[in-house]
C-alpha cells in the first residue's frame, strides 16, 4: 500500500475520530481505511490506535507518530504548492486587517507596489484598533502589534515595535531638556488611552532598573496620530511607537528625550489562519510586508543618523542631512 496515503488516512482517522469518517474523506470503505492503518502498524511492529466500538484513541507511540505524520504531510503539501505556484498567477481578493495608525501611515505604499506587480489581485483593507476574528470576518492577513491572543493563528514576525518619548523643540525651549525620568513626572503628558497600562510609562536604565513615569495625563486620546499632531504643536511630552514618531524625529520636528533609557520592545507581526493551502496572493503579500519593514524598519533609522541641525531635515532613505528649501 502507498505509505503516504496510509499516513494521510491515519491522520484523518485521528482527526475525525473514526475510520468511517476518514474513509469518506478519501473515497474509501471503512474497512479499507482500517487496512491502511493496520499495514502501518505491521511495518512499525507497534500499535498506534486503540480501537473500540465507540471511538479510537492514540497510544503513546501513536501520539508521537501522529505529530510526525502531520508535519510530513504539511511539508509534502507545501512542496506541491510551491511547484504548482511557480507557474501560477496570484488572483482574487486579498482581505487585510491592520491597526488604524499603522495601516494609514505604512501600508499604503506597500499595497501600491503589491498591486502593481499582481494586477489580478484586488485588495480590501479594514483598519481598526479592535480585535478582529480572522475566520469570522474572512480576513486573509492581519497586522498585529504586541502579544497575540489566539495561539492557533500562524504568525510571521515583520519588525520590532520600539517605543520612544519625545517632544517638540518649542516645548523643550520653554521647559528645558529633561535629564532623568524624574524630570518628566510633572510634565504635561500626552497618552494613548487604549494602551494596556494607560499613563504608565516605564523606562529602563543601563543596569535594567525600571523607572515608572506616572501621574495625571494632560491629554488622552485613542488615536496616536492625534497625539502626534498635539506633540508637534508643543502641547506636551508624548510616549509611543517609533513607527508613529520616528519620521518626525528624523526631520527635527520632534526630539527624542532620554535616549540613554530604553522602553520594553514589542513586535509587529502578520498573522493568518493556517499555513496549509496558503493562497499565492497571501504568500506574496507576506513577502512584501517582510521586505518593506524588515528587522530594521525605516522609521527607526533616526537612531542611526546624526542629529539634524536647525534649518535641516534628515532623509530616512539616505540617513544624511538634507537642507530644506525655503520660498524666495
Amino acid at each position: 500500500m502507498d505509505r503516504l496515503t496510509g499516513m494521510a488516512v491515519f491522520v484523518a482517522a485521528v482527526d475525525e475520530g473514526s475510520f468511517a469518517a476518514a474513509a469518506r474523506r478519501f473515497g474509501l470503505s471503512a474497512a479499507m481505511a482500517g487496512k491502511y492503518v493496520s499495514a502501518i502498524e505491521a511495518q512499525l511492529n507497534a500499535r498506534l490506535l486503540q480501537r473500540s466500538t465507540r471511538r479510537l484513541s492514540l497510544t503513546d507511540v501513536g501520539h508521537a507518530y501522529y505529530e510526525r505524520c502531520k508535519r510530513i504531510l504539511d511539508a509534502y503539501d507545501e512542496a506541491n504548492r510551491e511547484a504548482s505556484d511557480a507557474h501560477g498567477i496570484a488572483r482574487g481578493v486579498l482581505r487585510v486587517a491592520a491597526p488604524v495608525t499603522f495601516g494609514a501611515m505604512h501600508l499604503g505604499e506597500v499595497l501600491a507596489r503589491y498591486m502593481e506587480q499582481f494586477p489580478h489581485v484586488n485588495v480590501e483593507v479594514a483598519l481598526s484598533d479592535r480585535y478582529v476574528d480572522l475566520l469570522e470576518s474572512g480576513v486573509d492577513v492581519a497586522v498585529r502589534i504586541g502579544r497575540l491572543r489566539d495561539s492557533a493563528l500562524i504568525a510571521r514576525r515583520l519588525a520590532p515595535c520600539r517605543m520612544v518619548i519625545c517632544a517638540s523643540p518649542d516645548y523643550i525651549a520653554r521647559n528645558g531638556m529633561p535629564r532623568s525620568p524624574d524630570d518628566l513626572r510633572q510634565a504635561p503628558r500626552l497618552t494613548f488611552s487604549e494602551a494596556v497600562s494607560v499613563g504608565d510609562w516605564t523606562l529602563f536604565d543601563s543596569e535594567r532598573r525600571a523607572h515608572v513615569i506616572d501621574g495625571p495625563c494632560r491629554l488622552a486620546a485613542n488615536n496616536t496620530q492625534m497625539l502626534l499632531a498635539a506633540a508637534l504643536a508643543g502641547a506636551g511630552v508624548v510616549y509611543g511607537p517609533t513607527f508613529v514618531f520616528g519620521e518626525q524625529i528624523a526631520c527635527g520636528k520632534l526630539v527624542e528625550l532620554l535616549p540613554e533609557y530604553q522602553a520594553s520592545e514589542l513586535a509587529i507581526q502578520a498573522v493568518y489562519p493556517s499555513a496549509r493551502h496558503l493562497p499565492l496572493k497571501v504568500r506574496h503579500f507576506l513577502d512584501y510586508l517582510a521586505a518593506a519593514f524588515g528587522d530594521e524598519p525605516p522609521w527607526d533609522r533616526f537612531r542611526q543618523a546624526p542629529p539634524a541641525r536647525p534649518g535641516q531635515r534628515r532623509s530616512l532613505a539616505t540617513k544624511r542631512p538634507v537642507r530644506q528649501r525655503t520660498a524666495g
